[in-house]
């Protein structure tokens, strides 16, 4: 092994540490494909699942059976029959359906109990919990068809599953529901992941499958969609692919239960969950119940983050050098972005004595989300703060960012313009432009 590789290695569990803190005790409902299921990467999948539990990640799988029912049904001379996505299940396909979903639920408990020596999950005793979790209802008749057993859910029994999830056990709920007439029902584990991240109020939906996530116009995962964007996406005329409209559906019932945060991620790729869930930006597509998620007032918390933040743009000269002390006393005027524990985005509001104008000040982003809204949105925050306290002018002082205020409505004034105590601290060395705008 060279130098590098160790060196590699502990930049990247540094980088990881802030999110494995965070995700401990936390709730993730993940949803496997049953192509997922079939892969030949499976094993890696199930064992990076595994690290995620031993991580003190609370952990709801929902794996999927659609490929496994085919080829029984194909097995027997069955045809599949379909209206829209709904199969319709009869007597002999819900036979199949039961089938597949015991093997499938089999086969992963059985990857779950593997703890050979010298393998990824050496010495780890994992509980594995099943049940009729789900209650549910038949679809009936639409357009004039019975989809006979293709069911819907009805209820999650969230309060049996968090009993499981508190003591320590993995819960695997299968794409199947139970009426109260003892029924069984065919469903899908999308939709069965979305109602119990919804019902458990998980901190995290995540849907795999084989695309490696919503994709643009050049066939390039989509990082980020907030609630409204990933709305206008489905409603739009974009070509997205049958498994993309559906996922993104998914996601978006998720995020208007409650669920803030639902990735969709590629099982093809090897480790892709925990580069999703353990790297900045992820593999995947991030869908977000939230637009503002994260743009908050800052705390005493956040004094080291913006430290890090802020340093090499004090280095540079871009803004004034702000000491740790100034930092703490006058925190409150603070707003930061904060993404997966990291502050990647903060301002401040300095209001003059007469409170009719204020200055916007050590307005910063981290470079490597500087082109994804971040200072727009704290900019936009900042403008409402000041407008709810009678604010009527922002005003700036800048020495390299005057382009970019001036495309947000701010124009160039002369310094004496500003409030006498300000002007008294102007900085002639630094010679910085002076910008306004009216609110």
């Amino acid at each position: 092994m060279s130098i590098e590789q160790p060196k590699q290695f502990v930049r990247w569990l540094r980088h990881a540490s802030p999110y494995i803190h965070a995700f401990s005790g936390k709730t993730f409902v993940i949803a496997i494909s049953g192509e997922a299921i079939k892969a030949k990467n499976i094993s890696h999948l199930i064992h990076d699942i595994a690290l995620l539990q031993g991580l003190g990640v609370k952990l709801v799988l929902v794996p999927g059976s659609r490929p496994q029912i085919e080829q029984r049904l194909a097995e027997q001379g069955t045809a599949i029959r379909y209206i829209g996505d709904k199969r319709i299940t009869d007597a002999a396909a819900m036979q199949c359906v039961k089938e597949a979903a015991s093997s499938v639920r089999i086969n992963i408990e059985a990857q779950l109990s593997m703890g050979l020596a010298e393998s990824p999950m050496a010495g780890v005793a994992i509980r594995v919990i099943s049940g009729n979790f789900i209650t549910a209802k038949p679809i009936g008749v639409r357009d004039g068809v019975d989809h006979l057993f293709t069911g819907e859910v009805r209820r999650v029994d969230d309060q049996a599953i968090k009993a499981q999830l508190d003591n320590n056990a993995i819960v695997l709920v299968p794409a199947l529901g139970y009426s109260p007439s003892g029924e069984v029902f065919n469903l899908t584990a999308y939709e069965i992941a979305a109602a119990c991240a919804g019902a458990l109020g998980a901190d995290k939906l995540i849907l795999l499958n084989e695309e490696r996530g919503i994709l643009d116009s050049r066939r390039r995962p989509i990082p980020q969609l907030n609630l409204a964007e990933a709305e206008n996406l489905l409603a739009s005329q974009r070509r997205l692919s049958d498994e993309s409209k559906h996922t993104l559906e998914v996601a978006i019932s998720a995020c208007k239960r409650g669920v803030q945060r639902c990735h969709i991620v590629s099982h093809e790729i090897d480790g892709g969950l925990l580069l999703e869930l353990f790297t900045r930006d992820g593999i995947g597509s991030l869908i977000s119940a939230d637009v503002y998620e994260g743009l908050r007032p800052a705390v005493d918390n956040d004094i080291s983050g913006i430290v890090t933040l802020i340093e090499p743009l004090e280095t540079e000269g871009v803004l004034v050098r702000r000491s740790r002390d100034q930092l703490e006393s006058e925190i409150a005027r603070f707003h930061v972005v904060e993404r997966d524990g990291a502050i990647i985005g903060c301002a401040a509001l300095y209001p003059s004595a007469d409170k009719t104008m204020a200055e916007l000040a050590c307005v910063a982003v981290h470079p490597e989300y500087r082109d994804m809204g971040y200072g727009a949105q704290l900019l936009k925050t900042m403008e409402k703060k000041a407008r709810e306290h009678g604010i009527k002018k922002l005003f700036l002082l800048t020495t390299r960012t005057s382009h970019w205020f001036r495309e947000h409505g701010f124009r160039g004034i002369n310094m004496e313009k500003l409030p006498k105590k300000r002007r008294e601290l102007y900085n002639y060395q630094r010679n910085a432009k002076v910008l306004i705008k009216t609110l």
